[in-house]
């Protein structure tokens, strides 16, 4: 992945937030690494930029919300993106442990914000009706209908900012969709089959979405990230849980959080968030922006969700039923002596 240009571009797009998280493998590293690079070559200041991490998730099914952990994950996130403080880091899927746990590790996050090595916390995890999503001044979770209910009541507790995040569900809205567990798909289709927490029927019903979305001359991909991000940004700026954009006259809007794997991508996916924003500014007045909106909405309400029928709105378990923390509680609170992954990438360099 050419991770040194996408984060450039991304800069040079008027793009100026990162999220990442020690659970994403190298990314924390690698965005570290690309940052410093364009700090050098374009003396960016730090301040131009919202650098967002988590803590306590380590592995797929292994978790330390511990105090002693959550603190060693700031520090060391603090080292690998080559930053003296972080804007904001979330507590990382905490469906997955239990309320006191998230308490406690909330706490340890607004320690380390008096001591300003943090300047905001939040919490990240799926549904967003889970009632432990309430603590923090930042929240953010999959948006997968229009309930505007939950907004209301993280307003309601004092959250500032509810982020939208996963809008393609985990590859399902995409033109290739997610194989059935039955098609004995081989490779990274296979893997993905294998792990998607969907039941076959709704991945069935969203590669109807796609051939749907193609006879209107339209990606479902396309139609995903534009209607969730158009809809979000209204949402959740009425709910009073937007953000300010700047240079836009006040204009506050949902935020929404998107990944991408090259240039082409990145260049889509603003393009969109611009179009998005421009409908938005003309306040619903007749123009480009707020007639391809328009269609966009009409596609999906009058044709895609009668098609999902029962699936619309649907949420799966999350965890699963049964799920054990892999993490034994002798081992909470255990921290390595060495970042073992700064030591890899320092060793990878040194043989350029």
């Amino acid at each position: 992945m050419p991770y040194r240009q996408i984060v450039s571009r991304a800069l040079e797009l008027g793009v100026n937030g990162f999220d990442t998280s020690p659970y994403y493998g190298p990314s924390e590293v690698l965005l570290g690494d690309a940052l410093a690079a364009h700090t050098k070559a374009t003396s960016l200041p730090r301040e131009a930029y919202v650098l967002v991490t988590k803590a306590g998730r380590i592995a797929g099914n292994e978790f330390d919300y511990s105090p002693a952990y959550v603190r060693h994950s700031v520090l060391r996130s603090l080292k690998r993106l080559n930053t003296a403080y972080l804007d904001l880091v979330y507590m990382h899927d905490v469906e997955f442990v239990s309320p006191a746990e998230v308490l406690a590790a909330v706490q340890t996050l607004r320690q380390l914000r008096d001591e300003g090595k943090i300047r905001y916390v939040g919490i990240s995890g799926f549904p967003v009706h889970n009632p432990t999503l309430g603590l923090p001044e930042v929240v953010a979770g999959p948006d997968h209908n229009d309930d505007q209910s939950p907004l209301r009541r993280f307003k309601n507790a004092g959250v500032q900012v509810v982020l939208n995040a996963s809008m393609l569900g985990m590859g399902l809205l995409t033109s290739t969709g997610i194989p059935s567990s039955s098609e004995g798909a081989e490779g990274k289709a296979g893997v993905i089959a294998s792990w998607h927490p969907a039941p076959d029927e709704l991945r069935s019903a969203c590669r109807q979405l796609s051939t749907i979305a193609s006879e209107a001359g339209e990606r479902l991909e396309t139609v995903a990230l534009h209607w969730s991000m158009e809809e979000y940004a209204r949402v959740a700026a009425a709910a009073g849980l937007g953000v300010q954009l700047p240079g836009q006259g006040g204009l506050h809007v949902g935020g929404s959080v998107m990944g991408v794997t090259n240039t082409a991508e990145l260049e889509q996916t603003v393009a969109a968030w611009n179009h998005v924003l421009e409908g938005l500014a003309a306040g619903g007045e007749a123009d480009a922006a707020t007639a391809r909106y328009e269609k966009l909405k009409a596609l999906v309400e009058q044709k895609m969700w009668p098609t999902l029928g029962v699936w619309k709105g649907y949420s799966w378990a999350s965890p699963d039923e049964g799920f054990q923390n892999e993490r034994s509680p002798d081992k909470m609170g255990l921290v390595p002596e060495r970042d073992e992954l700064m030591d890899i990438v320092a060793r990878v360099n040194s043989n350029l």
